[in-house]
């Protein structure tokens, strides 16, 4: 356990909370305000982050992540503070890879050069979709035109840009996506990532549909196709899916979120950000307030970090399996066994197998193209003692 993070690397996660306009299909930890003390929240950043240093020291820093929330609403000036305090406190991989979420509004679009003289050499844009009445159901502010004013701009300042949709949304047909995902494509840099809408409880979403609304959403079987649909053009396109719902050229992966996925270590901070750290042979998650004004009272009372959870094994295990199955790679058996000290069930691995769910090669451990589309079903076959 002690270097298992290693086989993943080491990170940072930014979280900014603001956001102009809650989306009501988001249930991320976002909160809308006008008044922002800018100088405020750089000196927490910078103290959780001196913090953090003296307890991992040396380690190699792989990507900086800026993630919220809208982080295009944050100042060059503290993206680049924030960037360069990282980069004192830890060595940086010579590709250090440095992200920064951003919603295509013309706001945010005007600070993209500051962003990248502040250090930041890879844009995720929140397009969210290429039709402007269907923007509106998601509660976004921007339109079509300004997304792709945006992304111009985005493309000839960055070199790596990415950009998210949704899909199978309300009254969304597989051909209407079809056409949709071709216009995306021939936009597209190196990287897609693609969702297939969810309603999730605690969002406007989730109280519309629980009382009737949301009328129009695509069923199962619709859904699928449109899941299949992805895979084909992307593919067809060179940019494969290589985790569930992130498509890329090859070499143009997040290298971040590839952190997560291999099960790496990484250092979380603002408020609501999840970290994972390994010290002294223990696996830790962190956690920090919600509120963002919990969280800088917890910052300047000396930690922004609510207790920590050491995970025991089969915990650390079933984590791994769980991010890792994601991954067109798939995982390492033998890692596997290390972190949970005995073997994923043969007969269940069989099973999936002969179903053509997964495959096995040596060691490694992968679901199919089909068994992507249906991986927590097969999560549960293989956490089934």
């Amino acid at each position: 356990m002690t270097d298992d993070w290693r086989n993943g690397g080491f990170g940072l996660y930014v979280h900014w909370p603001f956001c102009e306009a809650k989306c009501p299909y988001c249930d991320f930890n976002s909160h809308v305000t006008r008044n922002i003390d800018q100088s405020a929240w750089t000196n927490a950043y910078l103290k959780e982050l001196a913090r953090y240093a003296e307890e991992v020291p040396g380690r190699v820093l792989n990507t900086i992540f800026f993630g919220g929330g809208t982080p295009s609403l944050m100042a060059p000036d503290t993206v680049g503070a924030v960037i360069d305090a990282a980069r004192g406190h830890w060595p940086c991989a010579n590709d250090l890879e440095i992200t920064l979420e951003a919603n295509p509004g013309s706001v945010e679009a005007g600070r993209f050069a500051g962003y990248r003289d502040a250090g930041v050499n890879r844009i995720s844009m929140g397009i969210q979709a290429l039709n402007d009445t269907d923007l509106r159901r998601l509660g976004r502010l921007h339109s079509v035109a300004d997304a792709q004013a945006a992304f111009d701009i985005a493309r000839h300042c960055f070199d790596r840009v990415s950009f998210d949709l949704i899909y199978a949304r309300q009254d969304q047909t597989p051909a209407d996506w079809q056409a949709e995902l071709s216009q995306a494509l021939s936009m597209a840099v190196d990287h897609l990532s693609l969702y297939q809408l969810t309603i999730e409880d605690g969002t406007a979403f989730g109280d519309r549909f629980r009382r009737g609304g949301l009328r129009g959403l695509p069923d199962d079987d619709n859904a699928a196709d449109m899941y299949r649909i992805t895979q084909d053009l992307c593919e067809a396109h060179g940019m494969p899916a290589y985790e569930v719902s992130n498509h890329a050229a090859p070499g143009a992966e997040s290298r971040h979120n590839l952190i997560y996925w291999r099960y790496g270590d990484y250092v979380g901070i603002g408020p609501g950000a999840h970290g994972r750290l390994t010290l002294n042979g223990r696996r830790l998650a962190t956690e920090t307030p919600l509120v963002p004004g919990r969280w800088m009272e917890a910052v300047a009372g000396g930690a922004g970090e609510l207790s920590r959870e050491r995970l025991d094994p089969q915990d650390a295990a079933s984590e791994y399996l769980m991010m890792g199955m994601r991954l067109a790679e798939g995982i390492d058996m033998e890692r596997y066994r290390a972190l949970f000290g005995r073997d994923l069930p043969s007969d269940s691995r069989a099973y999936l197998v002969d179903l053509g769910m997964v495959e096995e090669d040596g060691p490694i451990l992968r679901a199919t193209r089909d068994g992507r589309a249906v991986l927590n079903a097969i999560l549960r076959e293989l956490l089934t003692d």
